[in-house]
């Protein structure tokens, strides 16, 4: 008993001593190795009278468990040490590479954004940006929004102060009309960019929101081509074929116009983000009205197109189960890590 006690006070003192984790691991091996000083003491036992042998196989294994709760407890220690002395400077490694900054993120929006520019400029798309500020001729008139179209009321429209012909456009189809004005015919475009609507802000509405507006001009277009066009950019978009359909929809500036839905593709069965209905809502889209091949200085005898509206902040939110739109334009560095 006493050697065991000696023993003990031994290597309790040795671990106090040890100011390194190296030097921890030595005073380790020699008392709890395999040929270590306790591997000794258990190696006597067999050699003692039978009704001793409990006895001290007992003790040994107090000795063994008092070594690692020190060795333990001086390892903590010497690891908290390290870490302040790496804060405070004392522990400065030059081999080390330098402790990184921190580094802002593209925002959600945006990468969906570039994301969706890189799939149609390979489909042979241009990339348009048109002014945010807009005419109402463009906005409204150009597009065969008649003058008693709700949309025109002040309720629904941001108008700059003035004659009432300037306002912050409501979508980006004012850029179809500017497209036509700028390309000879054929041509394929898109335009990203801000809208703004003077609506109440809820979960689903803000007062300024991201669109992309598509719009293909050529000769005898027709609902196939338009369907083509949706489902490579769902591929595109969700990286695998959806089923779609298209459900008649008024829009004054396509004829016909269409709701074009896509099978969810989270679910099968239904879910939160489809509702329960399997199917989720993603854009209108159309065959240019002959009207806006008029305003744009194309005849609508030799010229057809079709076009869509695709809502990138909605694309956002369902792409990564946002559940309010208003997160995206907050400017919550919170929020906007995450991406």
């Amino acid at each position: 008993m006493s050697d065991h006690t000696a023993l003990l006070a031994q290597a309790q003192e040795q671990v106090q001593a040890s100011d390194s984790l190296d030097a921890l691991k030595g005073i380790e091996r020699e008392y709890l190795g395999k040929e270590g000083r306790l591997a000794e003491l258990l190696a006597q036992i067999p050699t003692l009278p039978q009704d001793e042998r409990p006895t001290a196989g007992r003790e040994a294994n107090r000795l063994k468990q008092a070594i690692v709760e020190a060795v333990e407890v001086k390892r903590a220690e010497l690891a908290e040490a390290g870490i302040a002395a790496e804060r405070s400077g004392d522990g400065f490694d030059p081999t080390l590479p330098p402790p990184r900054t921190e580094r802002g993120s593209l925002h959600p929006i945006t990468q969906v954004t570039r994301e969706l520019e890189d799939l149609f400029q390979s489909m042979g798309y241009s990339v348009l940006d048109g002014p945010e500020v807009e005419l109402d001729y463009y906005n409204f008139e150009a597009l065969n929004v008649p003058a008693d179209h709700p949309a025109r009321d002040s309720h629904d429209t941001f108008f700059c102060e003035g004659d009432g012909h300037l306002l912050m456009r409501t979508h980006t189809s004012p850029s179809q009309i500017r497209a036509m004005e700028s390309f000879e015919p054929p041509f394929r475009v898109i335009a990203p960019g801000k809208c703004f609507r003077h609506e109440t802000t809820d979960a689903s509405h803000d007062h300024t929101f991201h669109q992309m507006e598509g719009l293909v001009v050529d000769r005898e277009i027709s609902v196939a081509h338009l369907i083509g066009a949706m489902k490579t950019l769902l591929r595109g978009i969700f990286h695998r074929d959806l089923e779609i359909r298209l459900r008649p929809g008024f829009f004054p500036f396509v004829e016909p116009g269409f709701e074009l839905d896509a099978r969810c593709p989270f679910c099968e069965n239904g879910c939160s983000v489809c509702k329960k209905t399997t199917w989720i809502e993603l854009l209108p889209c159309g065959l240019v009205h002959p009207n806006v091949l008029r305003a744009g200085g194309l005849d609508p005898e030799e010229w057809g197109g079709f076009a869509f509206g695709l809502g990138l902040s909605r694309l956002v939110m369902l792409r990564h189960d946002i559940d309010d739109v208003r997160h995206l334009l907050a400017n919550d560095v919170r929020f906007l890590e995450q991406f």
